[in-house]
């Protein structure tokens, strides 16, 4: 693929119908929906690991998400919980640039992220800090650069601890809206929580806990109830309203 040298960063990405499109970056990222693309390139199954290429389903777009890897199936459970984050899509677009010495050098971000305001994430999602070596390394420093151009971010988007990452893997599991129950018991929820109230004695107290505990769930996923993510879910967890002073616990970008 050919770079003009005096043009910058450039995308790669595939249209409709599956052709491979190059474009001038800064006019792509202003023209096209990256969070509607298929990957650019797929996911590589490595023989031996032991989670390979698989399907998200995100409750923020209700569509499928490629993703690679087991740490990038959390990253986008952190950003489909996200409010801010409208979009998703997996490995979406190439860039493509020079270096110093004029060599063509090129990189697939992981992830790609719509913001209700526009903006967008360029992310990839490493299992440890020095995970793809220098190469990986040097392609952050330039993708963060074509990003800033744009009003955009790029991040290495680090592994979250332990108990963050099983709530959240198990709040997923409630996130698809038929775990709402049926009609008012949402409201029922809310009510029962309307203070910081013990997990199993709120959900007693808006009725049966085997009907009213994925609601509790589904609600948490949403952001209408809040819990300390940082220690372990259990029967006893205090549960109560979001805060609205601030950011919620949704936990940001990782």
């Amino acid at each position: 693929m050919a770079v003009d040298g005096g043009s910058g960063f450039e995308a790669v990405f595939l249209d409709p119908v599956g052709q491979a499109v190059q474009q001038r970056w800064a006019v792509a990222a202003m023209t096209v929906a990256f969070e509607e693309l298929p990957p650019v390139s797929a996911f590589p199954a490595v023989p031996g690991r032991r989670w390979g290429p698989g399907l998200w389903w995100s409750a923020t777009t209700g569509r499928h998400v490629v993703a690679g890897s087991n740490a990038m199936r959390t990253q986008l459970m952190v950003l489909d919980r996200d409010p801010r984050v409208t979009g998703l899509a997996g490995r979406p677009v190439r860039l493509l640039w020079r270096n110093p010495r004029g060599q063509v050098r090129s990189w697939v971000p992981q992830l790609f992220a719509r913001y209700s305001d526009g903006t967008a994430l360029l992310a990839d999602c490493p299992s440890h800090a020095d995970a793809g070596g220098e190469r990986a390394l040097s392609a952050a420093v330039a993708v963060t650069e074509a990003c800033a151009h744009i009003g955009w971010t790029y991040r290495r988007l680090q592994p979250l601890d332990d108990a963050p990452a099983a709530n959240l893997k198990w709040l997923a599991g409630y996130r698809h809206p038929r775990n709402a129950g049926r009609r008012g018991l949402t409201a029922a929820v809310l009510e029962a929580f309307a203070r910081p109230w013990p997990l199993i004695a709120g959900a007693e107290a808006a009725g049966d806990p085997i009907e009213v505990l994925p609601a509790v769930f589904h609600a948490l996923w949403h952001g209408q109830l809040t819990i300390d993510l940082d220690a372990p879910l259990h029967e006893r967890v205090l549960v109560g309203p979001p805060d609205r002073s601030g950011p919620g616990d949704a936990g940001g970008e990782g």
